[in-house]
């Protein structure tokens, strides 16, 4: 879902004494808020271990954002469907990529164990009944035309990750009949196995119950949730502990232009569910949090079409290698261009992308300017006069010899530009998500300023700070959200009660 809610205030935050509430509306033993991906995996975990549990869930149904996503899992190391397709990989250079790509500032401990259990994150998945297609799709796309299985999904293969980790595609993508992105897509195959494995164990759903609030005992060990349902307050007991897997705060207006102005006013690549309360009441418990300032961006262009031209700023000048992560694009030109970008594209580029996109695409891109001359693009694009015509002339003197030392395009890529010329405006198609969230180790506790966990407290998914720190690959936030969200659950049913 895209739009930026407009949110006037934020919901009261600040938690309530456990020893305060008389009559408790519902108990369990794990309480576990939000029921994405994180929150199902979490459920998962904690009844795999015994627990009860209770999923209290915002919307009328399960599913959260995972489920309207396109669907990418990112994993790696040497899993099943690599193999099948006919890549080696292991954990050492997956964690090589994911410490080059997510950082600065990711968590050691979590990359760390991320990689290393990866397959065994993958089996699980398919033991849960997540299905896969063994087949790869290799044409540059967001992602694949139809329900093959793996794609590369953050660059690998492209400078500077390709010099620095063996590159290998860990885009797992669940395999769909009927795909619509946004209704009935990887993300949706991926939750519909999930949620019907939660039903299996036996976990209870309250929906249409909207968390406000935590409980806390004289002691400081949260104690459970307050919730509203159907304008009522509602008091939930956790006997052990509580998960919270909410969302970030996309669609929090004050937070986003607190904590991440650039994208203030700019669609937001969640669901309006993401409104940060999760985060917000831990913060008034005293937990850390990490990364306010990081997110992804998503530049609205045809991959296709930008891998086989260039893209230049508003100073006409190339900002980044067009064959990366189209994030890496978006991101580039939101955070370092002011969102200013243009795609340049010639006859045999726009013809050669156009037979690769998918045939079901509802959107054709076209060029918003078209012409003969540079000059006269320069003046409509309004960059100065010469920049686009040098930047080009730079360009194509390298390409006759196949080589881009400027920004390291792979070789593949690279051929010199002709008239006539197609520019595609990219500015106000930029959508993004924010990052970080609350601080928590690898089993989902949530830790306060001092580094401590607070008792009874645990996190996952979005509402956290995940693996990605600043960067980002398609299908982290699937793939950090179900991993670390099993062992938030499983962490909480162990608890102490």
């Amino acid at each position: 879902m895209t739009g930026r809610a407009s949110l006037a205030r934020s919901q009261p935050a600040t938690p309530v004494r456990a020893a305060g509430i008389r009559d408790w509306d519902a108990e369990a033993d794990v309480v576990i808020v939000g029921y994405g991906v994180a929150g199902a995996a979490a459920a998962i975990g904690a009844a795999d271990d015994g627990a009860d549990v209770l999923l209290v869930e915002r919307t009328g149904g399960w599913g959260g954002a995972a489920s309207l996503a396109g669907g990418f899992i990112y994993l790696g190391g040497g899993t099943a469907l690599q193999k099948a397709c006919g890549f080696d990989d292991t954990p050492e250079e997956m964690h090589k990529f994911l410490t080059a790509a997510l950082g600065p500032g990711t968590d050691e401990a979590k990359l760390a164990i991320y990689a290393d259990r990866s397959v065994e994150h993958f089996g699980w998945l398919v033991e849960c009944g997540v299905p896969f297609r063994s087949v790869f799709f290799d044409k540059p796309a967001w992602e694949p035309h139809g329900d093959e299985g793996l794609m590369y999904s953050g660059g690998e293969n492209a400078y500077p990750f390709a010099d620095i980790a063996r590159p290998a595609p860990r885009g797992h993508l669940p395999q769909m009949t009927g795909k619509r992105t946004g209704v009935r897509g990887g993300g949706y195959m991926l939750m519909l196995p999930l949620s019907r494995m939660v039903a299996r164990h036996g976990a209870a759903v309250r929906y249409d119950t909207s968390f406000q609030r935590l409980a806390v005992a004289d002691d400081g060990r949260v104690a459970g949730v307050i919730a509203r349902a159907l304008g009522e307050l509602v008091a939930i007991r956790a006997r052990r502990g509580v998960v919270l897997a909410g969302g970030s705060f996309a669609y929090n207006a004050g937070m986003i232009a607190r904590h991440v102005p650039v994208l203030s006013g700019r669609p937001g690549s969640a669901i309006e569910q993401h409104d940060g309360q999760g985060i917000r009441a831990a913060q008034a418990l005293g937990a850390d949090v990490a990364h306010l300032d990081a997110c992804e961006v998503a530049v609205l262009a045809d991959p296709g079409l930008m891998i086989r031209g260039i893209v230049v700023n508003g100073r006409g000048e190339r900002v980044i290698n067009e064959d990366t992560y189209p994030g890496r694009i978006g991101h580039a030109l939101l955070t370092r261009h002011d969102g200013l970008g243009f795609v340049l594209a010639d006859e045999e580029a726009i013809e050669a992308a156009a037979a690769d996109r998918d045939p079901a695409a509802v959107i054709v891109p076209r060029p918003a300017w078209a012409g003969e001359e540079l000059d006269e693009l320069e003046v409509l694009m309004g960059v100065p006069a010469g920049a686009l015509a040098a930047t080009v002339s730079l360009y194509n003197r390298h390409a006759m010899r196949r080589n881009d030392p400027v920004q390291h395009k792979a070789d593949r890529w690279v051929r010199p530009l002709s008239a006539p010329y197609g520019v595609y405006d990219l500015r106000g198609r930029m959508a993004g998500f924010p990052l970080g969230g609350l601080r928590t180790d690898v089993d989902g506790a949530v830790l306060n300023v001092d580094g401590e966990p607070i008792p009874g407290l645990f996190a996952a998914g979005r509402t956290t700070a995940g693996i990605a720190a600043g960067g980002y690959a398609s299908g982290a936030s699937l793939g950090d959200g179900s991993f670390f969200g099993r062992r938030a659950g499983r962490a909480a049913a162990n608890a102490a009660g």
